[in-house]
């Protein structure tokens, strides 16, 4: 008996309702003992949708597009404004539902999840000597009128490129998808190495790197070391661009992001480069100057919009030709 009663636990909950059976010569007292089910939930009825709460859901983030930095009780109050009359505790299940969060400074943009994967770090003692051997990538927070928006980014470890970036108030896995494949217009790197951040070890992440047949490299945990050029070019942008503008909102974000990239690859001397340009270094090594640039603008305007990724596609061959 105790050997069905373990293995009849070890099943989901709603399994083991389906096994009582009202008829039974076992009382329900009795059979809810064995398979460690609440009495009383045999006799509640689920609630039927009426659709109320995706009419809830759909103005929580209409609000929240706006006013990313809104927590639930603000996002509460607004949703009073428009005459909704339910509780504050319904706002707040409601935006835990869907995930949504204010947007706030938070220190650690790179949150372990333990059930993802976490791959080797790949580049120790690696010469990298040719463009596109390996990418880097890692994700910071800008500060902005009321809020925070994230920056993505993707490098080239050789040239110190930028090869692709993208800015969302969201912190999740599409905003750096949408960098690679702004990225994938350039060429595609032998090894893209990241940090173990859960969006970086997601499903999503995973599968698309495979996808293009791109071995996965990781940072090795607390190794901050291991990512250093994408974490200089943070200090670079932020102290040289982000630091001299009270930005008001996300679209000035982008502007002065994509300006001071243009100005990073095409202009800026790096020390680390003996002085010369990563375009330089870049078109250089490839012998294909310039084959992209012409459409550099364009392509960063199209991967920051909200355009689907067969969109971006499309829309890069048509720049392409």
């Amino acid at each position: 008996m105790q050997f069905f009663r373990t293995r009849a636990q070890s099943l989901d909950l709603q399994t083991r309702k389906q096994w009582i059976e009202h008829e039974s010569k076992l009382s329900l007292s009795r059979q809810c003992n064995l398979l460690d089910v609440n009495r009383s939930s045999l006799y509640c009825k689920p609630k039927l949708d009426d659709g109320k709460d995706a009419i809830i859901m759909n103005e929580i983030r209409s609000a929240y597009e706006q006013h990313p930095f809104y927590g639930y009780r603000k996002i509460h109050e607004a949703l009073i404004e428009k005459n909704f009359k339910h509780n504050i505790k319904k706002t707040q299940r409601l935006m835990s539902l869907t995930g949504l969060c204010a947007v706030a400074p938070y220190k650690k943009t790179s949150i372990p999840n333990k059930e993802h994967k976490v791959y080797k770090y790949l580049l120790q003692d690696l010469v990298i000597d040719h463009p596109n051997q390996a990418w880097k990538t890692d994700i910071t927070y800008i500060k902005i009128r009321g809020g925070w928006v994230y920056l993505v980014c993707i490098i080239d470890v050789f040239s110190r490129k930028i090869m692709g970036w993208a800015i969302s108030p969201y912190l999740d896995t599409d905003v750096c998808i949408l960098a690679f494949e702004m990225a994938c217009a350039y060429g595609k790197p032998g090894i893209l190495n990241s940090d173990q951040g859960c969006q970086f070890t997601s499903e999503m992440w995973i599968e698309r790197l495979k996808k293009e047949g791109i071995k996965i490299s990781m940072d090795g945990k607390g190794r901050w070391a291991d990512n250093i050029i994408i974490e200089r070019f943070w200090r670079s942008i932020k102290y040289e661009a982000l630091r001299f503008h009270s930005i008001e909102s996300i679209a000035e974000t982008r502007l002065i992001v994509k300006n001071y990239i243009n100005f990073y690859n095409r202009e800026r001397f790096h020390q680390s480069l003996d002085y010369r340009r990563p375009d330089e270094i870049y078109y250089g090594a490839i012998k294909t100057a310039g084959e992209f640039d012409p459409f550099l603008d364009s392509l960063a305007l199209v991967c920051n919009s909200k355009m689907s990724v067969q969109q971006i596609r499309s829309t890069g061959v048509q720049m392409a030709l």
